[in-house]
């Protein structure tokens, strides 16, 4: 009896508590529109922008956060110095080196460019036909990503 009851508890609190963001790829976008459709968020991150890893490491832990962005939308997290091709849309975007070991993806520079610059972190938000609704390039505390998310949904 005493092993059910901990089964039961343990189970309750992964299923429910502690859910893991989806992370999707640019690759499995289409078959999962065809399923089901959705918009996209995507997260265009550097490994030393210091706000990028506070979005990280707060709002993209936040449970609700985790929750919605998992049941409502397709979540891509872009590193914007990815090195690796991505094919998206019928193109292939490559990494473009303006230096030694320093550079930017195309694929960052096409979805994260505001007022012809990127500043990270971005949020770009696309729709169901792959289209740039919406595009927000700050740090994004947990109550205010619920907000944006909810004005996204309807």
């Amino acid at each position: 009896m005493k092993k059910l009851l901990l089964f039961i508890l343990f189970f309750g609190i992964t299923s429910t508590g502690f859910c893991q963001l989806k992370s999707r790829n640019f690759g499995e976008i289409d078959s999962l529109q065809q399923i089901q459709k959705r918009k996209i968020i995507v997260f265009i991150h550097t490994d030393w922008c210091e706000f990028c890893q506070r979005m990280k490491a707060t709002t993209f832990k936040n449970q609700k956060i985790i929750q919605k962005l998992n049941s409502d939308f397709y979540f891509i997290d872009l590193n914007a110095e990815e090195k690796r091709d991505i094919q998206f849309q019928n193109k292939t975007f490559k990494y473009q080196p303006s230096g030694n070991n320093v550079g930017v993806h195309e694929l960052a520079i096409e979805l994260g460019t505001i007022n012809s610059q990127i500043t990270y972190p971005v949020l770009c938000v696309l729709n169901e036909n792959y289209e740039i609704i919406f595009q927000y390039s700050n740090y994004l505390d947990s109550n205010n990503f619920i907000s944006l998310l909810e004005n996204l949904k309807e």
